[in-house]
């Protein structure tokens, strides 16, 4: 699933390639997994909208809208190359807030992706929404195993948790401090720390030398400040090289990212540390893996 770095990387490239343009219609096909908002709500929020800005909020891709949404079409939709077809629409319950403003939520969940396409391009067999732009290009979510997410709200959407790149060393510390489960598994309690996943998790840990089956309540101030600055330094060096390219991600222009040749333990169970050469070990917390040096984390 792509981590915060990932989400990042993805958010800037579409700020760049979509602000400023218009979504002039949308077509949603027909399976319902991928949407948290109906598929008639999502269509008449995004139509007639000028996107302003994309960014991130935790491991969500946030699309700020503004401008007059069109009224709904109730012809059906349909889009050639793809086999899905537009279910016909129903009333749209209207947003609370004014409908002048309004933001798009995108969960990539383990496989979705987002991508800015021409039109003549090839339609992927699990393309579930597409959004023609006035600058004549699609935007397009694509998302196989169909984990991801689409919403739209009024505004101010708020994943919960604290930014890990915004929040200071004491509101860090007393986030995880006397807390009795693993480092490992607080850390990715998104309720408390937004966008942290398993990648960034081990090797924030790695740096800071701390075990994840450590139970947090056992850890020093010193060392979850330490821990701090860990997490912030691997997820800017991440973000700087485009995330983790570990299976299915690619960033808003199809590129893979570069931050798993700077693993440390991450996915090298049995080979030597690159500190001390003891072998990595792997173990299973809350059904996750979770990697680390014996000799290098207490």
């Amino acid at each position: 699933m792509p981590e915060l770095p990932e989400v990042e990387t993805i958010a800037r490239g579409l700020d760049k390639r979509v602000a400023g343009d218009t979504v002039e219609s949308v077509w949603i096909g027909s399976r319902q997994q991928p949407l948290k908002s109906p598929a008639d709500l999502i269509a008449a929020t995004l139509e007639g909208k000028r996107i302003v800005r994309v960014h991130r909020a935790g491991k969500h891709i946030v699309f700020d809208l503004e401008g007059t949404s069109r009224s709904l079409r109730t012809a059906l939709r349909t889009k050639k190359g793809t086999r899905a077809v537009r279910a016909q629409p129903r009333q749209a319950a209207p947003l609370h807030h004014s409908d002048t403003q309004a933001q798009w939520i995108v969960h990539l969940g383990m496989t979705g992706r987002m991508v800015v396409s021409e039109p003549a391009a090839e339609v992927a067999k699990h393309t579930h929404l597409i959004a023609k732009l006035a600058s004549g290009r699609e935007l397009r979510f694509i998302d196989p195993r169909m984990f991801g997410k689409l919403s739209v709200h009024a505004g101010g959407f708020d994943p919960g948790g604290v930014e890990p790149l915004e929040v200071s060393e004491e509101r860090f510390i007393a986030l995880f401090r006397g807390r009795k489960t693993p480092i490992k598994s607080a850390l990715l309690n998104q309720k408390l720390l937004r966008g942290v996943g398993n990648i960034y998790a081990d090797e924030s840990l790695f740096r800071a030398g701390i075990r994840p089956r450590r139970r947090a309540a056992t850890i020093t101030r010193e060392q979850l400040g330490k821990l701090h600055r860990a997490v912030q330094e691997v997820l800017r060096e991440a973000i700087a090289l485009g995330g983790s390219s570990i299976s299915d991600y690619v960033d808003a222009d199809g590129e893979e990212g570069f931050f798993q040749l700077q693993h440390r333990v991450y996915g090298r169970e049995g080979e030597p540390c690159l500190v001390c050469g003891t072998k990595i070990r792997r173990v299973v917390l809350a059904g996750r893996s979770s990697h680390y040096c014996s000799n290098c984390q207490k």
